[in-house]
């Protein structure tokens, strides 16, 4: 019986490998992030990629059926079961919590990168990996940190060369307001069951909320038509929703009030916000975070205390550098070529001299000069043309005949003019030249 032709490895479906030709753009994302992060004082986390699974449901509260549908569940040989991470905010709130960040000053000003996992698909093919880089601020309730989250994440995005940025906006309320808004919410759909498609008429049993995502025409229409939040807010939540606009407006971001922007999680509150790209999209129709959203975040006051710790307030927000990236390579954006750029190349023939070539690499790397080789090939037409495609000023030759006699010829690459140099002179040498 024939065997049967195995077919090439894939990636399992969600998950996609960065290739070396798209580093260049993911450490031209990250740099500039990452400086911004550091003007603004937010100093780096790392937590783990899996967490314990009731932290997760916990975090989650009513939306248990996001965790059923999205979080990686790992049993492990005790019995545990634990979480892949499907999101930061809840790993950051619980390493905050467990370290005692409590007794530092605030707020506590953090900033991670770290890749989440959420299996379920989602719209558009979502992937199940992706990479997230954010920011958390914690102990403060005041609406000038919202205004800065929302500050910081426009000044990002433009610094990457992502113009057109608009920031949809939107508000939850508290514990206080939120009940009566939720009420006359789901007093509205429920008299336009019918017009709803069948997983919304489920939400609206579990999670009325969750009806202002949905993205099906049916839907989007009755969603014209829901009670606003902003008229069952209290004065507090009002006030703080207005100042959260003023600091905008003085600071020219431009935003557009998304009554339909929610979060299905029971720690949110307050302030939500989006960043959308395609602001054309957005005013196409589609609901929010559907058009194009490269960073979600708002407040989340309530996440530390469902955890298990102390009411400690909290805002911050995440942003999908896969997305970024995606969006940097469509719009052509010039970023710098990854690692160093040469200034010289070791040509080497013949196995005595490939054995001392490492050696001679790395004194010439350690003195400090941009410099690269290929060990495995012998061919010294394929070495040339290597080192005329990176450019380099000047090429090393060491064959057979320089191992023994402890020199190397030094060429210049656009004049082919060469010399012979003692290797203990060679550094600096080339130093010398490459001055010139």
């Amino acid at each position: 019986m024939p065997k049967m032709k195995k077919t090439a490895p894939l990636a399992p479906h969600g998950m996609y490998d960065i290739l070396p030709s798209d580093q260049k753009y993911w450490r031209y994302a990250l740099k500039k992030i990452e400086s911004l992060l550091e003007d603004y004082s937010f100093e780096r986390i790392e937590t783990p990629l899996i967490e314990e699974f009731d932290l997760i449901a916990d975090a989650a509260g009513s939306a248990v059926d996001i965790v059923e549908r999205e979080v990686l569940t790992v049993r492990a040989r005790d019995g545990q079961v634990l979480a892949v991470r499907p999101d930061s905010a809840v790993a950051i709130m619980r390493a905050y919590l467990e370290h005692g960040m409590n007794a530092q000053p605030h707020p506590v000003r953090l900033s991670f990168f770290q890749p989440v996992v959420r299996i379920a698909l989602g719209d558009h093919d979502r992937p199940r990996q992706f990479h997230q880089i954010g920011v958390q601020t914690i102990g403060d309730t005041s609406e000038a940190v919202d205004a800065e989250l929302l500050f910081l994440g426009y000044k990002i995005l433009n610094a990457l060369g992502l113009s057109n940025t608009t920031v949809t906006v939107n508000t939850l309320g508290d514990a206080a307001c939120r009940p009566g808004y939720l009420r006359a919410l789901r007093d509205f759909y429920k008299t336009r069951q019918k017009r709803l498609c069948a997983k919304c008429r489920n939400n609206l049993k579990v999670n009325t909320l969750r009806l202002l995502e949905c993205t099906e025409p049916e839907c989007q229409e009755v969603a014209k038509e829901v009670p606003q939040i902003v008229d069952f807010l209290d004065q507090e939540c009002k006030m703080h929703f207005k100042r959260v606009l003023e600091f905008l407006d003085e600071a020219r971001i431009p935003y557009l009030l998304s009554p339909q922007l929610v979060r299905p999680y029971d720690y949110m509150n307050r302030t939500v916000f989006e960043f959308i790209l395609d602001t054309a999209a957005q005013e196409s129709g589609l609901p929010a975070g559907q058009a194009g959203a490269f960073i979600t975040g708002g407040r989340y006051d309530r996440l530390a205390e469902l955890i298990g710790g102390p009411r400690v307030p909290a805002a911050g927000w995440t942003l999908d550098l896969g997305k970024v990236v995606a969006s940097l390579k469509e719009r052509n954006v010039t970023v710098p070529e990854v690692g160093i750029k040469p200034k010289v190349f070791l040509v080497q023939l013949g196995e005595a001299a490939k054995r001392k070539s490492l050696l001679l690499f790395e004194d010439i790397r350690r003195a400090g000069i941009e410099i690269k080789y290929s060990l495995s090939r012998d061919n010294i037409k394929g070495q040339f043309r290597i080192a005329a495609r990176l450019g380099v000023r000047f090429a090393l030759i060491f064959g057979q005949k320089e191992a023994l006699e402890q020199t190397v010829i030094l060429r210049e690459m656009d004049t082919g003019v060469q010399e012979t140099i003692p290797l203990e002179k060679i550094i600096d040498e080339l130093k010398k030249r490459l001055k010139k």
